[in-house]
Formats: structure tokens, sequence, C-alpha cells
């Protein structure tokens, strides 16, 4: 199973300090954090697309070329793109060339975005949410299968016999599609034959096992190679050395992004007690020591038999050496023992 972290560069004051870094320094210290997870073997890093004051990435693909001039292994992916309001010609070439930039380890996770700002931002219409994606999807798979490309939708215009450039490095742009838990998307996914990315950011990991049955029942059901059909586990999480440092330093910026979002979509505000609730053994969040999180990840392995999983470090605005150091947690105390319990596993 591959393991690795994602986030959305969070850019919001520090609860703990009131202060807010510059954009530079954010990015300055995403780049940093990529490059240590590539240092200590972790397999995938992804950042997400969003075009809101509290998050810095509204262009992953740039991002993440930065990244692979200074990284040498480790896959480099957006988490999400938001292709149902960008052109997909434009996204493939992108992550073609970063494909070619990085040697092969470019990725797109392609959703539907959790956030509406890029639709009016592009002049697109939320009543054609599903459309969008639908055609789009559509389009950028025709694309990346093939350098001349012919293809006639609604949200765009016509594609006659034109070629797209630069062809990625990789034969085939590894593409996922990212979806947030509707049975129509995961079979969706299914249906194009392409890698699901699941993302469980609440409640509990054990009522989402129907949806990751719906998608493996229904990518029997096509024709695509049995290899196609990956599982990606993607969650909030954070790591410290013991279970109640990590508990305390992880809340306050947890709960402050969660309840403004929370005001946004008509949730209540997060409590300490949902917090904790979420911590249990069985609950969403990977926050405590390295043993608790390793303990959690075997526990959806069992779950989903998933062939990935990320943690979002962080939610919020946290000190930088803090989300350093979480990140050594995991690629030094973590991720070492879910490879060989897993090997270990296999055997047997």
């Amino acid at each position: 199973m591959e393991l690795g972290i994602y986030t959305f560069g969070e850019l919001t004051s520090d609860p703990a300090t009131g202060k807010t870094i510059s954009a530079q320094e954010r990015f300055a210290n995403l780049l940093e954090e990529i490059e240590l997870a590539d240092q200590l073997g972790l397999d995938v890093f992804g950042v997400g697309e969003h075009h809101r004051r509290d998050f810095i990435v509204s262009a992953p693909a740039v991002i993440l070329a930065a990244a692979a001039t200074r990284t040498k292994n480790i896959k480099l992916t957006s988490a999400v793109s938001v292709l149902s309001s960008d052109d997909p010609v434009r996204v493939y070439q992108q992550f073609a060339t970063l494909d070619l930039l990085s040697k092969g380890r470019a990725e797109i996770m392609a959703g539907r975005g959790s956030f509406i700002e890029s639709f009016p931002l592009f002049g697109y219409n939320l009543e054609d949410y599903n459309i969008l994606f639908e055609e789009k999807l559509e389009l950028l798979l025709r694309i990346r299968d093939s350098e001349k490309v012919t293809w006639t939708g609604t949200v765009r215009p016509a594609i006659n016999n034109l070629s797209v450039y630069p062809r990625s490095y990789n034969q085939k742009l590894p593409v996922w599609v990212a979806v947030g838990g509707t049975p129509e998307s995961v079979v969706r996914a299914a249906n194009h034959g392409l890698p699901l990315a699941l993302a469980i950011i609440g409640g509990m990991p054990s009522r989402f096992t129907p949806l990751i049955q719906l998608y493996r029942e229904a990518a029997i059901q096509t024709s695509f190679p049995s290899e196609n059909f990956k599982v990606s586990i993607n969650s909030h999480g954070f790591i410290a050395e013991d279970s109640q440092k990590a508990a305390d330093e992880y809340y306050g910026p947890y709960s402050v992004v969660m309840s403004a979002i929370g005001r946004e979509r008509g949730w209540p505000p997060t409590n300490r007690q949902q917090y904790d609730a979420m911590r249990s053994e069985q609950g969403s969040l990977l926050v405590g020591s390295p043993q608790q999180v390793i303990d959690k990840i075997l526990y959806e392995y069992d779950l989903f038999k998933m062939d990935r999983f990320l943690l979002q470090f962080s939610v919020g605005t946290m000190p930088h050496k803090s989300i350093l150091r979480s990140i050594e947690l995991f690629g030094e105390k973590v991720a070492p023992v879910i490879k060989k319990e897993l090997s270990h596993s296999d055997a047997h």
C-alpha cells in the first residue's frame, strides 16, 4: 500500500498566535514539506485546488512543478483538480508538462470540488454541476489516450481531429476520480475504468464500506483490466510523540477551520467532545501518537483493503515545525510498520 500526504496549503491565522504568515512564506514551507516527504521515502504528495482566501493553492500543477525540481521519487498529484470549472486541454497540458519535468511522477486527481467559488469565477452555472464534470472527464481521458482528438459535447466548443501537446512522459498519465461519498460518483469512476479516491473526513469510516463494495462490484461489470481499479482513502490527521500532545495541538486549528466551514454550510460548530469521538479507535480522525495512527490505518485497511492512504497535514494553520515533525513521524515511525505489517499479512 502506498502512503502519502496531501494539503490544501491553508493560509489562515494560527489560533495560538493570531498571526497569518505571508503567501510567499507559506509556499516556501509547502515546498519544504514536500521535499521532506520525498527524503523520508513516502510515496505520494498531493496539493488541492481552491479559489478562496483561506487556501493558497489555486494552481496545483505550478506548485508540483516547483516540487519536481526538488524531489526525486515521490509521486506528485493534485488533490484535487476541480475539473468542472477548468478546461481539460489545459489540465492535460499542465500535468503532462509536470510529468516530463518529474520523469513520470505526475498524477491528476480529478474532482468536482468541495467548494463552489470556481464556478462563478470562471463563468460556469452550478446547475450544470454534473454535466460539466461528466463531459470534461470524458474529454480529459480522450486527450490522455490519444494524441489526436475528436470530441463533441455541450459544455465547451467541439474539437475536430486536433492534437494536444506536450505528451506526458508516461504513455498514460494516471487519472484518479476523487469522490465525497455518493453512489453515483463511485459508479462513474468504475464505468470509466479509473481508480477511486474517497475522502473520509467525518463520522465513522465503517459506514463507507458499502461504497467501496459498490465500486468494486461495478468494476467487475466493465471490460477494463482489474489493475485499473485501485482505492485511495484520504483523511485528516496529525502525529505527535504522544497522544495528548497530538490531540491538544491539533484541536485548535482544526476546530477553527471546520467550524468556519460549518457556518457556511449550516453545520453546528465543532466541539471538543465531537473531536475526541472522531479520534476514537473507529473514528475518522487520525490524530495521535505514531502507534495510534498505525492502528487506525490498519483498521481501515481491514475495512477497505485500499491501495493508497493519504493524510491531510493539516486542516488549519499550525506551526511549520509541528507539521515537519508530524511528517517525520509518519515517514520514520508509521510508514515502515504499515509496510511491514501488510507485507507480512499478504505473505500469509
